[in-house]
């Protein structure tokens, strides 16, 4: 039954206005305001049809995790734009990144060819990611 559903992920973030601007006019993605006062959301539409529903909430905390992976052909392109934009990367304990703050891997079983994080303006963890 829900197999056959067009599942969809959402997420929060504590400034509905600030989270609009970075994933419509930094990140470039296209953005859908529905509701009204405290019932405002946004609508994030992705490649392929998908959708992510992103919410205010007063006691919003960050996503310790990534919740939304970029597949991109070419991650040092990727980073150079996300750069240019004033986005930063992140940088974490325990991976090998390069001078631009990319993993680079072995890619097939052993996990993406290369990842970069990122974070949006509420904290929430996401990334570009080259699969081989």
């Amino acid at each position: 039954m829900l197999g056959q559903t067009q599942a969809f992920s959402g997420f929060s973030v504590d400034d509905l206005d600030r989270a609009r601007r970075f994933y419509g006019e930094t990140l470039g993605l296209d953005v859908e305001e529905s509701g009204q006062g405290d019932m405002r959301m946004l609508t994030l539409k992705i490649g392929g049809g998908a959708r992510v529903l992103v919410y205010p909430k007063d006691n919003h905390t960050a996503a310790t995790f990534t919740i939304l992976n970029f597949p991109v052909d070419d991650i040092d392109e990727a980073v150079t734009w996300l750069e240019r934009r004033g986005v930063s990367l992140q940088r974490y304990p325990g991976f090998e990144q390069d001078d631009k703050g990319v993993v680079r891997g072995g890619g097939g079983d052993d996990g993406p060819a290369a990842i970069a994080w990122f974070t949006d303006p509420a904290g929430n963890v996401l990334s570009v990611i080259q699969e081989n």
